[in-house]
């Protein structure tokens, strides 16, 4: 399986892999994901059901595949990461150097894919989707969150309004995400049945916008666009930076919002015993009965006249 050939990088995906291992240097800041990792249990067992062979797919650490065998709800577990090192492996977990653009699972081998937000920085998104789907065995289930919606807004609109008043133009800084409905489209086409998204959103707060980059810098989720700016940014833009900020997104109490919005995805591997969708005309019972109130044909009016 392989992505799609002529898909253009957005993402520098080997200096991703440099921030995340300076991010482990320094110590993880670990709210987001570890957010995610309880949730992830929580949806999983809602689903009462145990998958024997899964996937945890890109999770820039253990705490998904911690959390979900706590809940009992999994078998043995395949740590897919991009490079070796990015994580160790234990008694209930195999380790698999491999790129979430490139997976190398057999078509129908695997009976669960989680991922905690890592896939909002694959390039070809679509075909990575199209690949989990085809490595799951008709029934097996898809469970990912990642970074998008309006994640760090805040942060994107100080960053323009300071280099354009500073600079004469703003560059990329904050990297573009995808909203939930957009994410739903894309299980759609990748042939997902049953699929779901929902957005959880997440209000940080601090003291300066500064401490908020410090702790992107600390999760690994500094600038990685291919066209990023390769300047150091300037002392002048970012003190603008600091003001518009304050400005613009200050509480009350003069602490600063960070939003990140957690797109939830889920969908199955299509199966005969999954619930169908009706063939149009096939229903036995009419709206207006169920609703209690009189049916009109187009073109008539509820006085019964005609249009």
């Amino acid at each position: 399986m392989s992505p799609t050939p002529h898909v253009q990088a957005l993402f520098d995906r080997a200096l991703l892999a440099q921030r995340r291992r300076r991010a482990r240097a320094l110590g993880p800041v670990t709210f987001l994901l570890d957010r995610v990792a309880q949730d992830m249990a929580e949806r999983l067992s809602a689903v009462r059901r145990t998958f024997d062979v899964v996937v945890d797919l890109g999770t820039p650490s253990d705490a998904v595949r911690r959390s979900i065998l706590a809940a009992g709800a999994v078998g043995r577990i395949i740590a897919a990461t991009p490079r070796a090192g990015a994580a160790q492996a234990d008694t209930h977990t195999s380790m698999l150097v491999a790129d979430e653009e490139r997976l190398p699972f057999r078509d129908a081998s695997l009976d669960l894919v989680v991922s905690g937000l890592a896939l909002q920085f694959v390039n070809d998104l679509p075909g990575a989707l199209v690949q989990i789907r085809r490595a799951l065995r008709p029934d097996g289930l898809f469970l990912a969150a990642l970074v998008g919606g309006d994640t760090l807004t805040e942060l994107r609109q100080a960053f323009a309004a300071a280099e354009a008043e500073v600079e004469g133009g703003a560059s990329p800084r904050v990297a573009p995400f995808a909203d939930v409905r957009t994410m739903g489209a894309l299980l759609q086409r990748a042939g997902f049945a049953l699929p779901v998204t929902d957005v959880d959103r997440v209000v940080a707060r601090y003291d300066s916008p500064l401490r908020l980059m410090h702790d992107l810098r600390r999760m690994g989720a500094t600038n990685v666009l291919a066209e990023r700016r390769r300047s150091v940014l300037r002392r002048q833009t970012l003190r603008r930076l600091v003001e518009f900020y304050a400005e613009r997104f200050a509480d009350p109490d003069g602490r600063l919002r960070a939003s990140f919005d957690i797109v939830w995805l889920s969908g199955w591997a299509p199966h005969e015993s999954q619930q169908q969708p009706l063939r149009p005309g096939s229903a036995r019972a009419r709206l207006a009965d169920a609703l209690g109130t009189r049916e009109f044909s187009t073109g008539e009016k509820p006085n019964g006249e005609r249009r």
